[in-house]
């Protein structure tokens, strides 16, 4: 019978941790992410879980060990923020090429400068095409569930990849809400045991990780890291599938709300979700046939799956909470204008960028952006794509 708790995100990420119980966590403490190693740090010494616990000099030591443990044939995990995950950015590419399914919980927070702490996307969005798989979390039940579901998704032999599961930096992170957890016998027998086909310390068989990829394999290394990204998008669904089984919770690539007759929608990523379903729910009750698609996996992304849940609206405002400084636009509005390139009758796309370090959106912003939205149907001109909103005007 699930467990009824009020919980923090990152509380309920280090509860999730414990549960697992993993060999090795590589931990090193930057704002918003602290609490998940020092709440695990009181499970280790409490003798809650086996895991070794190595507290280093900075981040990139904290991949370090998490790479060193993976390829020695241990689980390994860590949590970071930010500038400590940009402190991580070779080591990133390193886990990834070496198909190390190390678990990453990554509490979204702005990239200096100017110096903030507070909440965007800057930093996964960042790391998009350093190979790693990519969840987002809309509320604390997500960020728990989604880490549950990383380790046998990552780990699955068809994928071998890391996992990162971001949730917004104290939207959701210091945040306290109601949630459900799973008896710790069922979170063991969900995740599994980690049983590596080789890794450094088997006995029977030498195996190098890392070698020097010369020109004429370095480009074959690649395309199985490309072949193993699409192995796990059946893996995701599978391993969702045999969740929900468990809890009655249902997961796919991305939740679609009040799609089924939407004329304009949002395609949109994390907490902001709930604050643009309240906008639609308002929007409804006044006859707008308005909704949106809440994005839950980013890597690998969904592009043809997006693209059929998106084929029938006119027009849809793609929502960034990190700037791209491409001049066309945020990261996740290239992914999803691409995606309808190849649709018969695509809807007409632009892209808000929105909330960085931490810049309030309200209802009222949505409903304004879908209200925009319904002057691009109308009038049959998408006008500027590329826009923002929140920012002061002078």
């Amino acid at each position: 019978m699930a467990i009824k708790d009020r919980l923090s995100g990152n509380e309920a990420v280090a509860i999730a941790m414990r549960q697992i119980n993993p060999d090795v966590m590589g931990a090193f403490p930057i704002t918003p992410s602290t609490e998940i190693p020092q709440y695990f740090s009181s499970y280790v010494a409490n003798g809650e879980v086996d895991t070794e616990f190595v507290a280093v000099e900075s981040e990139h030591s904290a991949m370090s060990t998490c790479i060193g443990a993976q390829a020695a044939g241990a689980r390994a995990v860590t949590a970071t923020s930010s500038c400590g995950m940009a402190l991580m950015w070779e080591l990133l590419y390193v886990a990834a090429s070496d198909r190390l399914p190390i678990t990453m919980a990554l509490v979204n927070r702005a990239l200096t400068g100017p110096i903030n702490i507070n909440n965007d996307h800057s930093d996964s969005m960042g790391a998009r095409d350093t190979g790693w798989i990519q969840l987002y979390s809309e509320n604390n039940q997500e960020a728990y569930d989604n880490f549950l579901m990383a380790m046998p998704i990552g780990e699955h032999p068809a994928v071998q990849l890391p996992v990162m599961v971001c949730q917004d930096g104290f939207i959701t992170s210091h945040a306290v809400e109601n949630m459900e957890l799973l008896e710790d016998e069922k979170v063991k027998k969900f995740v599994g045991e980690y049983q590596p086909e080789n890794y450094l310390l088997k006995k029977d068989g030498t195996l190098a990780i890392g070698p020097y990829g010369i020109s004429a394999y370095y480009m074959d290394f690649k395309m199985q890291q490309v072949e193993a990204m699409k192995q796990a998008k059946p893996v995701i669904l599978e391993v969702a599938k045999r969740f929900e089984e468990l809890t009655g919770r249902s997961y796919g690539f991305f939740e679609e709300y009040e799609m089924a007759d939407a004329e304009a929608a949002l395609v949109i990523i994390g907490s902001s979700a709930g604050t643009a379903k309240a906008a639609v729910d308002q929007m409804r009750k006044e006859g707008k046939k308005v909704g949106l698609i809440k994005l839950r996996v980013f890597r690998p992304f969904p592009m043809e799956e997006l693209a059929a849940a998106l084929s029938k609206v006119g027009v849809v405002a793609v929502m960034d909470k990190a700037e791209g400084f491409s001049n066309a636009g945020g990261p996740l509005f290239a992914d999803v204008r691409s995606a309808l390139y190849d649709l018969e009758n695509r809807p007409k796309a632009i892209n808000y960028v929105y909330g960085l370090g931490g810049r309030d959106i309200k209802t009222t912003d949505f409903e304004a952006i879908y209200e925009e939205l319904f002057r691009i149907l109308k009038a049959g001109v998408t006008g500027p794509v590329y826009r923002h909103i929140g920012q002061r005007e002078e």
